[in-house]
């Protein structure tokens, strides 16, 4: 005697296998649709336009030999303009940015102490790995700019034109 279809082990194995792959497809299709590419830029042809005004930034910052040393200690960034033609007491922006995760971002107007320090606390803590640190000047006639790795012990010298 015959048992029915429904109670064979290989109709439900052959039917398994394809329900499993539409599970997996459905998921496939939740992530895509609820993480965001944020390296994607929509406005990429102003991006590029705005290159060439970024290099006579980081030119400028080249002539005026301007050298910064960096500091990370205690959850704090430390930033003192060692050398170059720099206005002391010159308000700088400070930008953080992830390589792929941009909510991790930080952006900050710094102003020195009188000591000329500069110092700034993230709201939260940094990732460790390689961070864009980018130094501009208040009024955004020089910039500096670097790759660099979080946290360190050491004092980073950030110097213009490297």
């Amino acid at each position: 005697m015959h048992r029915p279809w429904y109670q064979q082990f290989w109709p439900w194995f052959l039917i398994t296998l394809p329900l499993c792959v539409v599970v997996a497809s459905l998921y496939t299709l939740h992530l895509a649709s609820t993480n965001a590419d944020t390296m994607v830029v929509d406005d990429y042809y102003k991006k590029g336009r705005a290159i060439n005004q970024d290099l006579s930034e980081l030119k400028e910052a080249e002539r005026l030999g301007l050298v910064a040393e960096l500091g990370f200690s205690d959850g704090q960034l430390t930033l003192v303009m060692k050398e170059g033609e720099h206005n002391n007491g010159e308000a700088i922006y400070l930008l953080l940015s992830h390589p792929t995760l941009a909510e991790q971002d930080v952006q900050a107007l710094l102003t020195s102490d009188a000591n000329g320090v500069y110092r700034f606390r993230p709201d939260h803590e940094l990732l460790k790995g390689q961070w864009n640190l980018q130094l501009e000047a208040f009024d955004k006639r020089w910039r500096m700019q670097q790759r660099i790795y979080l946290p360190t012990a050491d004092r980073l010298l950030i110097r213009a034109g490297s």
